[in-house]
């Protein structure tokens, strides 16, 4: 399995990330995958792979370069540099441009764990690269990043809050398929058979989410180290189709109900009224009777503020038999 040793100090200084290339890989994953997870994706990849495939049809090299890329059991690391914090797409991306033709190909080699396809063998990888990912980018995530970045502001807010909770054991062992804490400062961050990392004090330990079922670990140098996990959120989760328990309805109202069983996971108000498709003042009223009764509360995140069940919330939908918390 793959394991990280991480002394107690560099897990207490690890943070979340938000990381619009790591959005931008995932969505190349499911791209290259070309099936959902759920219907939220099922949808995506029917406005986008059309493209993408014609993408591929056009530039005979980007298709091996995917299939190489993304490999068995391993990322080429040049393909999918470890973001940095503050850092846009277009700063991460340039990394994978700068990086040489030799250490292209060789990472590409580790990958597929044999020899390069005869399309491969060029000095123009990183190239292709850059521009096979910066068209997933501008073609499939920046029109929407700013909803993104609100469902992954969202998550992060209910993962911090597990921290205070549960302390990081609670939270890494709900990240991902593969990955828990075993103790004695021991991260399994995925089932492969990979030696031991050691991680040197000092070093960042970064957990990033994105919207797509995607999920991976990756590290620069010794001084950086990244978790990349699918999110909670209205991007990962057919949220507008949770039932809503009748006796809940009953009791505080059809419309509050609703939003109450959403508000397992941080929303917003935008959120809210993009996933119900009620208007914003008759969300803003629901709301506010929410938080009077003391049944949600407010937490900020960046520049959103979210809302959230209490745990008098919590315990109101478990006993209605609705659906936990995320």
């Amino acid at each position: 399995m793959g394991l990280w040793q991480i002394d107690t100090d560099t897990l207490a200084r690890s943070r979340f990330l938000l990381s619009p290339f790591a959005e931008t890989f995932a969505s190349l994953k499911l791209l290259h995958a070309g099936a959902g997870a759920h219907p939220g994706e099922d949808a995506w990849l029917r406005a986008h792979l059309p493209r993408y495939r014609a993408y591929l049809a056009d530039d005979p090299v980007a298709a091996p370069l995917v299939r190489a890329a993304l490999g068995p059991a391993w990322i080429a690391d040049f393909f999918c540099p470890t973001s940095c914090e503050g850092e846009g797409f277009e700063e991460t991306v340039a990394r994978v441009r700068a990086a040489g033709a030799a250490e292209a190909r060789a990472d590409l080699r580790v990958s597929l764990r044999g020899p390069l396809p005869a399309a491969l063998e060029r000095d123009d990888l990183p190239e292709r690269a850059t521009a096979l990912l910066t068209f997933v980018w501008r073609e499939t995530v920046r029109p929407s990043w700013e909803r993104r970045r609100r469902v992954l502001e969202a998550d992060v807010v209910a993962r911090t809050a597990r921290v205070s909770r549960g302390g990081w054991a609670a939270v890494l062992d709900s990240l991902r398929p593969g990955m828990r804490w075993l103790g004695e400062s021991r991260i399994q961050v995925n089932g492969n058979a990979y030696p031991p990392r050691e991680i040197a004090a000092g070093a960042d330990l970064l957990f990033m989410p994105v919207t797509p079922r995607a999920g991976w670990a990756s590290w620069e140098g010794r001084e950086r180290y990244a978790v990349v996990y699918p999110c909670l959120g209205v991007l990962a989760e057919d949220h507008d189709r949770r039932p809503v328990p009748a006796g809940l309805g009953a009791l505080v109202g059809t419309a509050r109900a609703g939003l109450l069983v959403l508000l397992g996971t941080p929303l917003s108000t935008t959120q809210l009224v993009a996933v119900t498709g009620r208007g914003l003042g008759s969300v803003g009223r629901h709301l506010r009777v929410l938080l009077d009764a003391g049944l949600v509360e407010r937490r900020r995140a960046g520049r959103s503020v979210l809302y959230v069940r209490t745990a008098a919330g919590e315990a109101l939908v478990a006993a209605s038999g609705g659906a936990p918390g995320g």
